[in-house]
């Protein structure tokens, strides 16, 4: 354990949430937990500021990390690709290098039927997701040219498998794995690690849609052949922390997906 020690790690969509139960509620916290354990420093963003700051202060204390928090939204109004220098730039003046960038914010209007898309909902998506891996790793290049580090997406089976209700998250997530897989062939030559993850992880943000979209996650969402959802950090952080390990990767540019604890390489 450690091998992460003196590493920087941006990670978006950083923020803490609990499921009801208590438990570890985000993607980005359960990554952001399996990266401190590894000693590695963290830059989380996100939109909500105090979710960013419950998780800083947790992980310094429980793992004697220290954690840089920028609240950041790339969405369709801003100049996206300021947001995102203040972010590279303030990971730069506190760190001074990145190791890994970890794209793993994305909201989106899940349970909305296509045909009721709003175009507002599409851009929410296409923004959050497609357009903020894009911004954050041109502006990252540079950095992790130099320390031959790794980038890790997002992507879903809701692209893969065609989702009901999920078409805008669906076009952002096909979208990303697609980035994803020009910048393995692009930026190999740059010593860069890219990889995309595509994880079903009980989160809060899936227990909220059950609630909210009861029809749509009954089409959607389906117990894994291992008979249980992905667990935050334990299964999908640890993938994280394995494909930014100096002694062991997967070939660059592959999919990843995490069912319930069960790793495939399609």
């Amino acid at each position: 354990m450690g091998f992460l020690k003196g590493k920087t790690a941006i990670l978006t969509g950083g923020g803490k949430a609990v499921l009801s139960n208590g438990r570890c509620g985000s993607i980005g916290y359960g990554i952001a937990t399996a990266y401190a354990k590894e000693g590695a420093n963290l830059v989380i963003t996100g939109r909500n500021v105090q979710k960013l700051e419950n998780a800083k202060e947790d992980l310094e204390k429980l793992y004697g990390i220290k954690v840089l928090t920028v609240q950041a939204d790339v969405n369709a109004g801003a100049d996206n690709e300021a947001v995102v220098k203040r972010v590279v730039d303030q990971t730069i003046e506190t760190f001074g290098d990145i190791h890994v960038l970890i794209n793993n914010a994305q909201a989106s209007a899940s349970g909305v039927a296509l045909a009721d898309h709003t175009t507002e909902q599409f851009d929410l998506a296409l923004y959050s997701g497609l357009y903020a891996t894009f911004y954050y790793m041109k502006a990252c290049h540079p950095y992790l040219a130099k320390t031959k580090g790794s980038v890790i997406n997002f992507a879903s089976g809701a692209g893969l498998f065609g989702n009901y209700g999920q078409c805008a998250y669906a076009a952002a997530k096909e979208g990303i794995r697609g980035l994803t897989r020009v910048a393995a062939t692009e930026w190999g030559k740059d010593g860069i690690n890219v990889n995309i993850v595509c994880p079903l992880a009980w989160t809060a943000q899936l227990e909220n849609f059950e609630k909210a979209y009861p029809d749509a996650f009954k089409q959607n969402v389906h117990m894994p052949p291992m008979g249980h959802y992905g667990d935050a950090e334990e299964e999908i952080g640890r993938v994280c922390v394995q494909l930014a390990s100096p002694d062991f990767k997967f070939m660059t540019g592959e999919t990843i997906t995490l069912e319930g604890g069960l790793g495939q390489r399609p």
